[in-house]
């Protein structure tokens, strides 16, 4: 390419924050919940890269085609693949999980049977250019005109100079599947691969059985706790794993966890898996561990059999699909409280937003 930008590229990245920032200054964007993509275009080759510098073209055929349309002839846009639900109920990222397949033909069945959108929020370069030295403010004008007229699938990203607007977003787009909304500062520059951006999350906690483990990758201690819920029928289901313990905590829980290892199989709600995921079969009824990584062959996600007799309080920022979206945290122990009594009724569940409502442009 002949860009002043090419791939591998690392886009700028965010810093966590509690709260939304308000003052002078700051622009407001919802926090997109799918792939965050580079599209790099220089006439009539186009090329997607993922945050991870990984190549993405391969994987959405279906967006070439109005990328080229609706894209300037010459630049680099910063942006995000999202995944409408059929259903228009917003976004559904586990399809768009099933979108990255080794198999050609499954990825042309799948680009139009669930095809992807493209959300633009940046402009990083515009013909010979590099715009990673302007202001914010001066590269979402020249998106903004450079992108007037795109349609569907491709979208330039909602923004609003308002807090109150973006308390707003963070309220009522969390249906949609939305992570909750990102802050930028209008004067700053594009500063790749540096956490300069801020993002605001939602945060909640719920008590969770905690149903086995997974060994951490240094093969010492615990890396992670799986969790489940209760439905209404009984059956406990999969819902996520908390991690991020320190080495010494990791030795403790190890510790901890290893009288609840005897006897766990037998009557281990979930001792069926295995056999699941080998035979390849249908849904089963409920959502098991276990599970391949598309993104990592070769990752090892065997897991350790606890009884089921320990409920923790852990974070949540969003369900989706039965499951927490994210990984979770680890809070506390929480002895006061029985297994079956961590059901899904404690979940507070937005309410679905279309997708077309979170692009919709103001009249």
């Amino acid at each position: 390419m002949t860009l002043p930008l090419s791939p591998p590229f690392t886009p700028m990245l965010a810093k966590l924050m509690d709260t939304i920032p308000e003052g002078e200054g700051w622009l407001y964007e919802p926090k997109w919940d799918g792939f965050r993509c580079i599209v790099f275009r220089d006439g009539d080759h186009i090329e997607l890269a993922s945050r991870n510098e990984r190549p993405f073209t391969r994987y959405f055929p279906e967006l070439i085609e109005p990328l080229l349309r609706d894209l300037p002839q010459r630049c680099v846009v910063d942006g995000e693949i999202v995944l409408p639900a059929l259903d228009d109920t917003g976004l559904d990222f586990d399809a768009l999980l099933q979108r990255i397949h080794p198999a050609e033909s499954r990825v042309r069945r799948l680009a139009a049977e669930t095809p992807a959108s493209f959300v633009a929020f940046d402009l990083l370069a515009l013909d010979d250019r590099s715009l990673l030295d302007a202001p914010l403010h001066e590269r979402v004008a020249l998106l903004q005109s450079s992108l007037a007229a795109t349609t569907p699938p491709i979208h330039l990203c909602p923004t609003t100079t308002d807090p109150a607007v973006a308390h707003q977003w963070f309220t009522e787009f969390e249906g949609a599947g939305l992570d909750g909304v990102i802050a930028k500062r209008l004067g700053d520059p594009y500063t790749p691969d540096k956490r300069t951006l801020v993002k605001v999350k939602h945060r909640r906690t719920a008590d969770c059985v905690i149903a086995g483990y997974r060994v951490h990758k240094d093969g010492k201690g615990v890396g992670s706790v799986l969790m489940g819920l209760y439905d209404d029928e009984g059956a406990l289901h999969h819902v996520g794993v908390a991690a991020s313990f320190t080495a010494k905590r990791r030795t403790e829980l190890l510790a901890e966890l290893e009288p609840l290892t005897h006897d766990a199989v037998a009557d281990h709600p979930w001792r069926d898996w295995a056999e699941f995921m080998q035979a390849q079969a249908a849904e089963p009824a409920q959502r098991m561990p276990g599970g391949g990584s598309r993104w990592n062959a070769g990752k090892d996600l065997s897991w350790v059999p606890l009884r089921i007799e320990r409920v923790a309080e852990v974070t949540f920022g969003q369900l989706q699909e039965g499951r927490f979206r994210h990984g979770s945290t680890f809070v506390r122990w929480r002895p006061d409280r029985e297994p079956r009594s961590c059901t899904y009724d404690q979940l507070e569940v937005a309410a679905p937003v279309p997708f077309s409502r979170l692009v919709a442009r103001p009249d």
